[in-house]
C-alpha cells in the first residue's frame, strides 16, 4: 500500500536542552525500544519539544517545521541538541544527531542532517500541491503526542489559505485540512493516496483549554517546500533572507 511505504521516510524530532558545562552526550541508540538507558547524561537532558519530519534526500537531509527546532536554531549558549529517531529497511527503530543545516521562519521551514549511509534512508516521494482540488483525501503521518507513524485520514477542506509564520509573517497558499494534526505532527508530510508528500503540516486550531485539533488544520504546499528547500540546503538560508 502506497500509505504504508510513505511511513519509513517519516521521522521523530526531539529537541534536546543539556545541563550547563557537560560535553555533547548525545550518543546515537540502536535498540527497537529507542531506549536512553545506560547514557547518563542523556537522561539529564531536558525534553524542550517534539516534532515531525520526512526524509528528502538519500543525502541524509530531512525537511521538518522550523517551530520545531526553533530553540536549537536560537542557540547562542549551545545546549540544545536535536535527536531523530528513523526506521531501517527493516523495521528497526535507530537515532541520529541531527545537525541543523538551514531554516526559514518565514515558511516554517527547516532542513536538519543526519549522518547515515545513503542506501539505509527511503527517501520521500515528492508530489505536487498545484493540481489539488477541495474535497480530495488526504492524509497526515507524523509523532502525536509520541505515538510514532501514526496516520490519520481527512480531506483538502480549502486551498490557498493564509496563515502566521514563526516570525509573524503571512504564509499564503496554505492547504486547509480535517485530518488531525495534533502536537508532535508539526513537521510531518500531508500525503495524497498515492503516497506522495503534498504538503508539510504546520498548524492547527485547538479546541479551547485542550491543545486538541479541532479539525481546522494547515500544511505549507509542497510545490513551495521544493522551492524553498534547496536554498536551505545550499545556503543556510531561503532566496528571500538573502536579499
Amino acid at each position: 500500500m502506497a500509505l504504508m511505504e510513505a511511513s519509513p521516510s517519516v521521522v521523530f524530532i526531539k529537541d534536546l536542552e543539556l545541563k550547563p558545562n557537560r560535553k555533547n552526550p548525545l550518543v546515537a541508540s540502536t535498540n527497537n525500544q529507542e531506549e536512553e538507558e545506560g547514557n547518563e547524561d542523556l537522561k539529564d537532558a531536558k525534553v524542550e519539544g517534539t516534532g515531525s519530519g520526512f526524509l528528502w534526500d538519500k543525502f541524509g537531509h530531512i525537511v521538518t517545521n522550523y517551530l520545531v527546532i526553533a530553540k536549537l536554531a536560537t542557540d547562542g549558549a549551545g545546549l540544545h541538541r536535536c535527536k531523530v529517531y528513523l526506521e531501517d529497511s527493516s523495521g528497526r527503530a535507530y537515532s541520529k544527531e541531527g545537525k541543523l543545516i538551514g531554516a526559514d521562519p518565514a515558511y516554517d521551514l527547516a532542513v536538519l542532517k543526519v549522518d547515515v549511509e545513503g542506501d539505509k534512508l527511503r527517501p520521500a516521494l515528492i508530489g505536487t500541491s498545484r493540481s489539488l482540488k477541495v474535497g480530495q483525501s488526504c492524509f497526515a503521518i507524523g509523532n502525536p503526542f509520541g505515538y510514532e507513524h501514526t496516520l490519520t485520514t481527512g480531506v483538502v477542506s480549502g486551498l490557498s489559505r493564509e496563515i502566521p509564520s514563526p516570525n509573524g509573517r503571512a504564509i499564503r497558499g496554505a492547504i486547509q485540512t480535517d485530518a488531525a494534526i495534533n502536537a508532535g505532527n508539526s513537521g510531518g508530510p500531508l500525503i495524497d493516496s498515492y503516497g506522495h508528500v503534498i504538503g508539510v503540516n504546520t498548524a492547527t486550531f485547538t479546541r479551547k483549554g485542550t491543545g486538541i485539533s479541532s479539525g481546522v488544520n494547515f500544511a505549507i504546499p509542497i510545490d513551495a517546500v521544493v522551492l524553498i528547500v534547496p536554498n536551505l540546503i545550499v545556503y543556510g538560508t531561503s532566496v528571500s533572507n538573502r536579499f
